[in-house]
Parts: C-alpha cells; structure tokens; sequence
C-alpha cells in the first residue's frame, strides 16, 4: 500500500487566467468547482492602458487625467475589492514600458504600475506577479520594482522567469536576466520568483538543479506543454514530471496551471490539469528518516554544538541516539576489531575505552559487538559531564554490571589505571574536526597500548562552492559581521552546489605525526593547524553564497560513515551539513575557477577557521578576491 502523502507536502493550485471578468466572484466558483484553489487574474482592464497616452493627445484634460489624478476609475479594475483578497493573486499589465526610450512612455509606465502595486496592497491581494522581465535594458525596471516593494506587509511580489529561452534552450537567459534583476535590487528579499515552466527543458542537470537556489513562490505550467497519453488525456513529459517533482519537494511553491485556449487534448476537462499537478504532488516519493528527523530545520541556521566547552543537555543526547545507521556502523567498526585480535586466543579479555561516552549508546555498541563476536571484553566509559554521568551510573546498574567501569573525568587529564586494546568516541562534528576531535583524542592516545586501535581511525573535511539565496537571506538579516562570518550546522534544502565537494585535510588516530609523547600530552596544538584549498570549474553562469562542508570518516578499515553527498551513509541523520558563508554574494562567470582557501588555527584557548574564495577566468584573470573572513577567530571560535 502507498504511504500516504503528509498534508504539509501539498501544494495549493490555482488558475491562471488572462481574461477579464466582469464578474470575478463567478469565475471563482468556477475555478473552485473544477479542483482549483485560487485564481491567477489580471489587476487591471486593458482599457487602463490608456494612461500611456500613446496617441499623443494635445487635449489639456486628457493631460490632466494621467499626470494630476488617480489614474484608476473602477472601470478600469478587474479586481475591484477585497473580498476576493484571500482568493486572487493578481497581475500586472503586461503593455507598461518601464524601460521605454521615451521618457512619457516610461514615465506613465511608472505611474501605472505604482498604482496596480498600491490598489493590490491595499485590498491585500495575496500575491502580485510581474508578467516578464523585459529583454535588454531593465535598469529603471529595477529601480522602479525595488522601491514599490519596500512598502509590501501582507502581498508577496513575484517575477515571471522562464525556466528555458526558446532560442538558448541549453543555456540559462532566464536565469541570467533574473540574476541581473535581482543584483540590481541590492537582492531584495521581498522579491521572489514565478518560475514558468517551458515546453523543452535543458537536459543539462544543473542548468535546472541552479533553480532550487532561487526564491521560488510560484511554479506556471501552461497547459500546452501537456502532451496526451495513450488514453487522450493530458500528462506531462516525464523530464518534466521529475523537475515539477523536485520543486515540489524541496520548495512546496504554489502550482499555476492554464488552461488551453481551444482544446488540445481529447479527454481533458477544466479540471484535468489541475488534477494532474496535484497527483503529481500525491506521488512524491516518501521521505526518508533523515528527511523526517530534519522536519522543520531545513535551512534554517543552527550554530554547532560545543561539548567540549558545554555540557549537552539530556535532550540533544535522546536525539542523537535515534540514529540507527551511525551506531550500526559504529558496532560494525567494534566487531571487525575484536575479530581482528586473534592473537591474544579466545580468553584474552579486550580492554576498550569509550571516550566521551554519553548517555552509553558506545558502550551498548560495544558489548553487542563481543557478544557476537564471543569475545571477552571490559568496557571504561569516561565521561565530563556530571549530569550524563548519572544516566551512566543507571546503565551500569540495571544493563551493564561488572562489564563496565565507570569513570568520571576530561579525557585530556585522566591517568587510566592500564592500557586499552581499543578506543572509541564519537566526537565529530560536521566538518569532522570541528567539535575538537584532534585535540580531544590527543590527550587520550596515550591510553592506547602500543598496536592498539583507535575508533575513529581517520576523518577528511571537504568542501564545495554553494549557492542558496535562502541562506544568504537568513544571514544577511542579522545585518552585522559576526553573523556573516559564523559557520552554521544546515539541512540544506534549497541550494545548488556550484561542482562537487573536494577534500581540504585529513586526521588521523593514533597520530603518530604530531610532536606526542608516548605517555603524556602534547606540548602545544600546533600540530592541529590545517590550511587546505580546492579548485572547481563552474560550467554555467551562477552565484556563490557561500561554501558547504561535509566530512567522511574511515571508523575501521572498510567500515565508514560519511555526510558527502557522493558517499552518504543512507539513513544516517545525526550530522547535517556545515554551511560557511560569504559577506558578499559573488558572480561567477561559466567556465571559471571558483578557488576556496581555509585554514584551521589554534590559541592555547581556542580553535578557529578562517576562509575566503577568489573567481578566475578562463583566461586566469582573476575577477573577484573575497576577503579573508574570521581573522583571528574574531567572529567565531571553538573553546578548548
């Protein structure tokens, strides 16, 4: 049986029509009638058209009408009060020329559309759609636009961009026309997009994947891009289907449709397109558990945990332990080392440490995996912080018994009263080393025997470009530095890397390349810095708005944990990604080199990163040179 959809998946549908309607309240009904759950309608009759003044009347009332007065009369408005607000997105006049080389043309231009918004936002219409940007100039487009939005509480303001151009299919006009409109905005966030879907879609992934970066409100499907199954009733290509889909999911945007201006379609109804979109809503594919986990969290902006510096909260444990994949691997990891010291014979009994050990969900991994391994084994578990510790202190008394010793102490400064065959922690976080793992284990490596495992046996953090209007949003309305340079824990969702993630630096345990005595503790961090940089060839004409981190982690030999995407571990929900933005939004040009630079630095205090991201040509010029964010930690910091 198929799941059944969550109510919360589904998208309104409305209708879109560019009729007149003397009586909008029918044509409502009507569209209700036949599944719909707005109307897309004209603000204005053509008749207000007459505001240009293109006949270039000399009459001085005339004159008068469109320069010294309000330019509506009721007449002129299809939309003529607000009872209809909550069920019509209106809009504007298609004929206004806000680019016009005559100054009278533009200026009336001006003036009508001011007063469409006005009308709109007074009635508090839900929406308002601006028909097409204008091929060639649309700076006064722009600034006109920008400053009639800056009023807007209640109506959202959408641009009508097609996904494709007729005449570039495999390129991205559209997109390239809305970036232009939308830098010359300054990126105004009450400015979104009502994304037209066309009849050829590129069939270059990315060209359409670039989309799920942008604002997006609004999906139009025409209904002339249906075609008829064989059944004569219309359906939609299936390239088609799989993009309406994505945007679905990922953006729940309100869906559009049209209907045909004379039919095309045997078997189809007023109804039929309507029907279609929502069925096609009805079968996206079921969400997995880290979709459900991330329920209401994606991209929304969460600062990473601290457990070195902060204790966490019996809460942030419980969640974390509903993962099932990381704790199987993690006994996966267990089990092939236990069978591996077969040396020792079958009586030996295996000394593991479970560093940072929590609430327990390590130790139960571990005593799972001797028992199906049928070793011997004896189990410390060290933990910091005294409120876990009591939870620990219960596990011991009701699960554990004698298996388990039970220590309360920093791994850093504990002196283990033997040495351990294996140890175990769990301290990565999503860029692998930010959660202080290298210098947590520094100070535990010591109580390793000589030959002995370490579990994690090595981490690598990667790095891609990433763009995301959302993202740059919900940082850029703190309106200060600091925010603008503190990395963030993200479920990413609407984004587009700009190429795949590549690796900046690696950890490894036991570290036998730092200046570490056998016995003791390092005597500085800076064995810990890491400077890392990656290139990327951008294949399209994009944004960068910052830069996604991810990690990948060998646990033991072939048994792996990973939150990149080319290698995620399915199901695994405990880490999000990494997401570090950039102070400013960077333009980058198809067929450039996009250069990321990042270090990790170290006080006797602290751990920082800094990073920063340069554009280069085809030619090697380079275009764009970012400054360096985070200089000494000044923004944001990891406590030691």
């Amino acid at each position: 049986m198929t799941e059944a959809i969550d109510p919360s998946r589904m998208c309104s549908v409305g209708l879109l029509t560019t009729e007149c309607f003397d009586n909008l309240g029918d044509f409502i009904v009507q569209a209700e009638e036949t599944g719909h759950d707005f109307i897309v309608t004209p603000v204005s009759h053509p008749t207000f058209r007459r505001v240009l003044n293109q006949d270039k009347s000399n009459n001085e009332q005339d004159q008068k009408s469109w320069k010294d007065r309000p330019v509506f009369d009721r007449k002129d408005l299809v939309v003529q009060s607000a009872d209809f607000s909550q069920k019509a997105v209106g809009v504007l006049a298609n004929w206004t020329q806000l680019d016009s080389h005559d100054p009278e043309t533009r200026i009336c231009s001006e003036l009508a559309i001011k007063q469409e918004i006005d009308w709109a936002c007074h009635i508090s219409l839900s929406g308002l759609i601006f028909p097409a940007l204008p091929q060639g100039s649309i700076f006064n487009t722009a600034r006109v636009i920008n400053n009639a939005v800056k009023s807007m509480s209640y109506t959202q303001f959408l641009v009508r961009v097609p996904v494709a151009d007729k005449q570039d299919i495999q390129g991205n006009l559209g997109w390239k026309q809305w970036n232009r409109f939308r830098a010359l905005t300054e990126y105004n966030t009450k400015i979104h997009v009502a994304l037209e879907i066309t009849s050829e879609l590129p069939t270059d992934k990315q060209l359409l994947n670039m989309w799920l970066a942008e604002p997006i409100k609004a999906v139009i499907v025409p209904a002339e891009i249906f075609v008829e199954n064989p059944k004569g009733y219309p359906v939609l290509p299936k390239p088609h289907q799989k993009f309406i889909q994505t945007l679905m999911d990922k953006m729940k945007p309100d869906m559009i449709v049209t209907l045909p201006t004379s039919k095309i379609h045997k078997k189809a109804t007023p109804s039929s397109y309507s029907e279609y979109i929502s069925y096609l809503n009805r079968k996206l594919p079921p969400l997995e558990d880290v979709d459900h986990f991330a329920t209401g969290y994606q991209d929304f902006l969460q600062a990473p945990l601290q457990p070195l510096m902060d204790n966490l909260e019996n809460q942030t444990y419980e969640v974390f332990e509903k993962d099932p994949i990381k704790y199987q691997q993690y006994e996966k990891a267990v089990y092939k080392a236990l069978l591996d010291r077969v040396e020792h014979g079958s009586d030996y009994v295996t000394t593991i440490m479970v560093v940072g050990a929590g609430r327990g969900p390590l130790v139960n991994c571990c005593l799972s995996a001797a028992e199906k391994s049928e070793r011997k084994i004896h189990v410390y578990a060290l933990e910091k912080n005294h409120n876990a510790f009591v939870t620990l202190q219960n596990a011991k008394a009701d699960l554990w018994g004698d298996k388990v010793t039970l220590v309360f102490a920093d791994m850093r400064k504990w002196t283990p009263p033997t040495k351990c065959d294996i140890l175990v922690s769990e301290l990565l976080g999503s860029f692998g080393d930010n959660e202080l793992s290298p210098e947590c284990l520094d100070g535990a490596q010591k109580f390793i025997k000589d030959g002995g495992i370490s579990i994690p046996a090595s981490y690598t953090a990667f790095a891609s470009p990433l763009a995301s209007t959302r993202l740059n949003n919900n940082v850029a309305a703190y309106k200060d530095l600091q925010h603008c340079e503190t990395p963030y824990v993200v479920m990413f969702q609407q984004v587009c890397e700009l190429a795949s993630p590549k690796p900046l630096w690696s950890f490894e345990h036991p570290n036998t390349q730092g200046d570490i005595p056998a016995d003791g503790d390092p005597m500085n961090n800076l064995h810990n810095t890491r400077y890392g940089y990656a290139d990327f060839t951008v294949e399209h004409d994009m944004m960068m708005n910052g830069i996604a981190g991810y990690f990948e982690s060998v646990l033991y030999k072939d048994v792996m944990i990973s939150i990149r995407p080319e290698t995620h571990s399915p199901g695994m929900f405990s880490w999000f990604p990494i997401y570090f933005p950039l102070r400013t939004p960077v333009q980058v040009p198809k067929g450039s080199t996009v250069s990321l630079q990042f270090w990790r630095l170290t006080d006797v205090k602290r751990v920082w990163y800094e990073w920063t991201a340069t554009v280069q040509g085809r030619d090697g010029q380079e275009m764009t040179t970012l400054p360096i964010h985070n200089v000494g930690g000044r923004s944001y910091y990891v406590g030691l």
